[in-house]
C-alpha cells in the first residue's frame, strides 16, 4: 500500500500564486501516480486558492493530503476567520464571472467544508474539499 503524504505551499496574497499552486498540484499528483485526479483537483484548488487570495489581505496556503486508501484532500488557509460565503444553488443559472467558486467546489467535490484555524499566532480559516472517492482512488466507493 502507498504511504500517506502531505504538502503545504505557502503563498503571498498575489493572484499569480493561483497559477503556481495549480502547476505545483499537477506535479505532485503526477509524481504520486494520481493522474486521474489532476483535472478535477486543479479546478478545486484553483477555486479555493482564488477565494483565499481575492477575499483576504494576508498570505495564504494550499495544502494537499492523501492517506491511502482514502480520498485526496485539498485545502486553502487564509487569514480571514469569517466563514466563506455559502455556495449558490447549482440549479441557479447565472452568467456572473465571480461568486461561483464554492458552487463549483460543491458540485465537483465528494465533500467540502471549512473551520476556523489559528496559525502562527494569527486567526484564519481552512476551507477544504475531498475528491477521489467517486473515481475509485484506493478502491473506495462513493460515499
Amino acid at each position: 500500500m502507498p504511504e500517506a503524504w502531505n504538502y503545504t505551499l505557502h503563498i503571498p496574497n498575489d493572484l499569480r500564486a493561483v497559477t503556481v499552486c495549480r502547476r505545483t498540484l499537477r506535479l505532485i499528483l503526477t509524481m504520486h501516480g494520481l493522474i486521474s485526479l489532476v483535472d478535477t483537483a486543479e479546478l478545486l484548488a484553483t477555486e479555493l486558492v482564488s477565494n483565499a487570495v481575492r477575499h483576504t489581505k494576508g498570505p495564504a496556503a494550499l495544502r494537499v493530503r492523501w492517506t491511502p486508501p482514502g480520498p485526496l484532500r485539498i485545502g486553502a488557509w487564509d487569514t480571514d476567520p469569517e466563514p466563506p460565503e455559502p455556495p449558490a444553488s447549482c440549479d441557479r443559472t447565472t452568467d456572473a464571472e465571480e461568486g461561483r467558486g464554492l458552487t463549483l467546489v460543491r458540485a465537483c467535490a465528494d465533500a467540502w467544508g471549512w473551520y476556523p484555524l489559528p496559525r502562527e499566532g494569527s486567526r484564519g480559516k481552512y476551507v477544504w474539499c475531498e475528491v477521489g472517492v467517486a473515481q475509485g482512488v484506493g478502491g473506495v466507493g462513493k460515499r
